[in-house]
């Protein structure tokens, strides 16, 4: 746990001092669980973003995308549900003076035990190697066994008591397992409360005439309410999706993990809407789909896994999580929910408009289901910069600091350094840098010894370093370096453009799926 902790400081503490995410506010103390991305983080973000709306819009024929406003008419908010439903159980420990969301305290004891399960698997997979049958030792270890229907009694338990509202049965749940505070170990808990998470605004010149508002809690209702513009506008056949990124706002009272958990977020989310009867089909084909995605990054198989939801929000039939291998543990990073014909039939009734499809196949008007894909962007950047962030120590006995972001997702991508600040060699790599920038987000870097530039590129996870000196001004050569492997070459000028397309390029990542 200690080792997980101080893996987990090295990443908020590299993320600020490298320039991608700085607390909010510093100057006047900061802002709880708010960011600011900085002028590196600022690349990285807009580059996953691009990647997912790559995959997600530009290669798919039926998905278009939307930017829906973040204020909507209120009664929107009481037709998701959302005045009425969206809430979190909180619970307070009488010693600590902490607060806490219960079913996360619940779902962290869960995994606990899960991970006490794997261990046993782990250490079995390296005593039997390639002789070892991970199915069968599962199905027939009796630790195992006990460990994950332990498990799985727990989480049942969960979500059966959330779903009927029994708040006092998951205090009950709590003082059973003896959970404690994390902090202080505390197991005096007050009871369950829910909390409402909404944002309250006011739109309007006077305080007298004002409207109440909601800063909006998710972006999916922005698509369903243009449901029909879209599908008219567009001649849009069913099956067919709306694909939108975008801000959205949540008063986490018990914000925490960096990024991971902020009062304001970004969301890519994409709805797909389907003929009743065929939403499990495409809520199969996007949990497949959407892992893909993600494993076309490189980051490890072994840190996905899928988590089916035990209990099921008010509008879904179905529901399934990729969880993540953060460095405090698996945990949410993409939702894909079978949302059924929910949230258009709530609208329909709440606006008094239809908000039907005809479907000229069958001859007929009806409302679609919709499956939904839905990956936190700053969950989706810290998954990736954690795994990306390393500590190696190097054949001579030295030890670097290496971001080993996917290519494609990385702020810069590659830096033109001249061996001296003069003979011309500076000039040469601004026409370097002139030429490449067209295509690339390129940096130039005159500072300190070669060597010391190259670990300043490696840390910001720039892929390449490009080397002016000067054999360079005798045959137009370069020295070319590659962040991971460490390895040079020298090559002309004129082939950069294609040795870095070829390792950046969204087109050979994606393919990959």
């Amino acid at each position: 746990m200690a080792k997980q902790e101080d893996i987990f400081k090295n990443v908020v503490s590299h993320a600020k001092e490298y320039g991608f995410i700085f607390p909010s506010s510093e100057v006047y103390d900061g802002l709880s669980a708010v960011y600011d991305y900085a002028q590196n983080g600022v690349e990285l973000k807009k580059n996953i973003r691009e990647y997912w709306w790559k995959s997600m819009v530009q290669m798919n024929e039926n998905i278009v995308g939307l930017d829906a406003a973040i204020l909507m008419h209120p009664t929107t908010w009481k037709a998701s549900g959302h005045v009425d439903a969206f809430n979190d159980p909180l619970i307070d420990n009488k010693d600590s003076k902490k607060r806490y969301r219960a079913d996360v305290l619940v779902e962290d004891y869960a995994e606990k035990i899960h991970q006490k399960a794997q261990k046993e698997i782990d250490k079995a997979k390296a005593r039997f190697g390639d002789a070892f049958n991970e199915q069968e030792f599962i199905t027939t270890n009796a630790r195992v066994i006990e460990y994950l229907a332990k498990e799985k009694e727990i989480r049942e338990r969960l979500g059966r008591s959330l779903g009927a509202g029994d708040l006092d049965d998951v205090k009950a749940l709590i003082e059973e397992l003896e959970i404690a505070d994390p902090e202080t170990g505390s197991k005096n808990w007050t009871d369950v409360k829910q909390f409402n998470l909404m944002f309250g605004t006011k739109l309007g010149a006077s305080a007298e005439n004002a409207m109440d508002l909601y800063l909006r809690p998710e972006t999916a209702q922005g698509i369903f309410v243009n449901f029909l513009n879209v599908q008219k506008s567009g001649r849009m056949k069913v099956p067919f999706g709306i694909a939108q990124t975008g801000k959205a706002f949540r008063n986490e009272i018990v914000a925490r993990q960096f990024i991971f958990r902020m009062r304001e977020f970004e969301q890519m989310e994409m709805q797909f809407f389907v003929r009743p009867g065929e939403e499990m089909k495409w809520y199969e084909h996007w949990k497949e789909t959407r892992l893909k995605w993600h494993l076309s990054l490189g980051l490890g198989k072994e840190n996905y896994r899928y988590h089916d939801h035990e209990k099921l929000a008010h509008y879904a039939n179905a529901a399934a999580d990729i969880e993540f291998n953060f460095p405090f543990g698996f945990k949410e990073l993409e939702g894909i929910h079978s949302r059924t014909d929910f949230d258009l039939k709530a609208h329909e009734e709440y606006s008094g408009r239809k908000l039907q499809y005809f479907d000229p196949e069958l001859n007929e008007n009806y409302v679609p289901y919709v499956v939904e894909t839905s990956v936190g962007l700053d969950r989706m950047f810290l998954a990736v910069f954690a795994t990306s962030l390393k500590e190696e120590t190097l054949e001579d006995g030295s030890t670097r600091t290496v971001l080993q972001l996917p290519a494609v997702l990385a702020p810069t991508k590659a830096a033109v350094l001249p061996l001296v600040k003069k003979d011309g060699l500076p000039e040469v790599s601004r026409k370097i840098i002139e030429d490449l920038k067209w295509d690339f987000n390129v940096a130039y870097d005159e500072k300190d010894a070669v060597g010391r530039r190259y670990r300043r590129q490696d840390a910001l996870g720039t892929p390449f370093c490009i080397t002016v000196d000067h054999q360079t001004l005798e045959d137009e050569t370069v020295t070319i370096r590659h962040r991971d492997t460490m390895k040079q070459d020298r090559v002309k000028i004129a082939e950069l453009r294609g040795i870095i397309e070829n390792e950046v390029s969204m087109k050979n990542w994606l393919m990959k799926m």
